[in-house]
């Protein structure tokens, strides 16, 4: 059986496109998407979500984490703060999972741009090492909707997940027609 930190140090894993990402390059499903769990992920109730954080190891670990969690389907990701606002402007996502440390550029500039652009229904989690006060409030004033600890407060992406899928679904109930009149 191999450890966590052997596996994640493996230089085979550590570069690998989680399964659990949408393709970017329009090339269609991955054979990980024909499945009827990934169908049942895609359909009009699932939570689109992108992620933004410089860690290649965290990005697949939190994928596969949130893969398991319901009706989950991973969009994309970035590791910087341009990446982030152009896939943001022309991407179509629901949650936005947001590091403050990135590559280039910091989490707070990705909130500044975004914004000008943010589509109504959206929701922001920060998650971050850096959850100190004067980041929380700046995040929040910002627009971030969630304010996280990776350290300490995994759990409640998951409490988040669940609370928009809810809203979500009310949201959808309440737009769809009635099937049968009287």
């Amino acid at each position: 059986m191999t450890s966590y930190r052997a596996n994640a140090l493996n230089p085979d894993n550590m570069f690998k496109q989680p399964s659990h990402f949408a393709p970017l390059d329009g090339a269609g499903p991955r054979d990980s998407e024909k499945t009827p769990d990934a169908a049942a992920r895609k359909d009009s109730t699932s939570l689109k979500i992108f992620l933004v954080e410089d860690s290649a190891i965290l990005r697949d670990r939190l994928s596969e984490a949130f893969a398991t969690w319901g009706k989950i389907s991973m969009v994309g990701h970035a590791e910087t703060e341009a990446v982030a606002d152009a896939a943001l402007r022309s991407g179509d996502w629901d949650v936005l999972i947001l590091d403050l440390q990135l590559l280039q550029g910091t989490g707070l500039g990705v909130l500044r741009n975004l914004r000008s652009h943010r589509k109504p229904g959206t929701a922001v989690i920060v998650l971050t090492n850096y959850a100190i006060p004067s980041y929380r409030a700046r995040s929040m004033e910002l627009g971030a909707d969630y304010f996280f600890d990776k350290t300490k407060d995994f759990a409640k992406i998951k409490e988040a997940f669940a609370e928009l899928a809810a809203k979500r679904q009310t949201l959808a109930d309440t737009r769809a027609p009635a099937l049968h009149s009287s």
